[in-house]
């Protein structure tokens, strides 16, 4: 199946944050998610059944690429600081549907 990516607005602000070298990490990791998006870790949320995290490291910090796959759409929810673990997680995905409508 082909899935269309779409990101949110504050995905998009967080990447605009990074060096060069971390935007191209992280893109490569997006052209993978495209190409399999089931080959990452699933995570459990309240709102969605297929949230995934992909391990990063971006400028020497533990980051997730936390992202939601909702038929025929790969929506690039965040990256999350490892450190805060995953309490704000159900906040940033409540984003999907204000955004997207979804």
């Amino acid at each position: 199946m082909n899935y269309e990516i779409k990101a949110l607005a504050f995905f998009q602000e967080q990447i605009l944050k990074l060096d060069e070298k971390s935007k191209r990490i992280i893109y490569d990791k997006i052209r993978l998610v495209k190409e399999n998006p089931y080959r990452y870790k699933r995570i459990h949320s309240k709102q969605y059944s297929k949230v995934f995290r992909v391990r990063l490291s971006v400028q020497g910090v533990e980051t997730r690429l936390i992202y939601a796959i909702i038929e025929p759409s790969i929506i690039l929810v965040c990256l999350l600081d490892r450190k805060k673990d995953y309490t704000d997680l159900e906040k940033y995905l409540s984003k999907i549907k204000k955004e997207l409508g979804v």
